[in-house]
């Protein structure tokens, strides 16, 4: 999960919520909110952070619809999410999907807590957390550790790992500039997009090169 920063709701949303009985099943502009979303998040999922695309995303409330009938049309109640395996059986379906109705501790657009802070993973793929409701909303909730999504972050971590150890095509120690370079290019956007499951690699890399990177940074 990455920390989502939002911006400024489409104008057509702005408009049509002032109207008497205004209801997100009418709002007729969803596209638009489609592409707000993707651009804020960077065309990864919410919660899994598995690449998404204007005709591969649900829109989802974070705060559920059935529970918080006033927040349906709130901006910052609505995230884009992956299909999660919809029409999949339930052990296999993962994020919004899996999520329901359910309410959760940690948004990841929450901007007074970092859900960055809060999230670990593990070299084989695991993403967990020590907080035992957190943990839940990972684990029990989202279900992020279905065995496709572990095998998926684990497949992009070990792709990095490569790349840092094979260089001109011989095996060779990681350098700590060529580390500090690969966690840049996955913390930021590459023309408007995030690399799918970029916070795992991001966490991995600083938590092995802590005190290295710390000393790059002040040079």
């Amino acid at each position: 999960m990455k920390q989502i920063a939002k911006g400024k709701e489409p104008v057509s949303m702005l408009t049509y919520r002032k109207q008497v009985q205004a209801s997100y099943h009418d709002y007729r502009d969803k596209e638009e909110l489609r592409h707000a979303f993707l651009e804020e998040q960077g065309y990864i999922c919410c919660y899994c952070m598995q690449r998404i695309s204007l005709v591969q995303m649900k829109i989802e409330h974070f705060k559920p619809q059935s529970q918080y009938p006033e927040l349906q049309l709130d901006y910052h109640n609505l995230l884009a999410a992956c299909d999660g395996n919809q029409g999949s059986p339930p052990d296999l379906q993962h994020c919004d999907t899996h999520k329901g109705d359910e309410e959760m501790t940690l948004n990841p657009a929450d901007s007074q807590k970092n859900c960055e802070e809060y999230i670990k993973y593990s070299s084989n793929g695991r993403i967990y957390a020590e907080h035992p409701f957190i943990d839940k909303d990972l684990n029990q909730i989202l279900n992020l550790n279905t065995q496709t999504l572990v095998n998926n972050r684990c497949q992009a971590l070990h792709t990095v790992i490569r790349e840092l150890t094979v260089i001109k095509g011989k095996q060779a120690a990681w350098r700590v500039a060529d580390v500090y370079k690969k966690i840049q290019a996955y913390e930021k956007k590459d023309n408007g997009k995030y690399k799918p499951y970029c916070q795992m690699i991001v966490y991995f890399l600083k938590k092995r090169f802590k005190k290295e990177l710390a000393t790059h940074s002040e040079t």
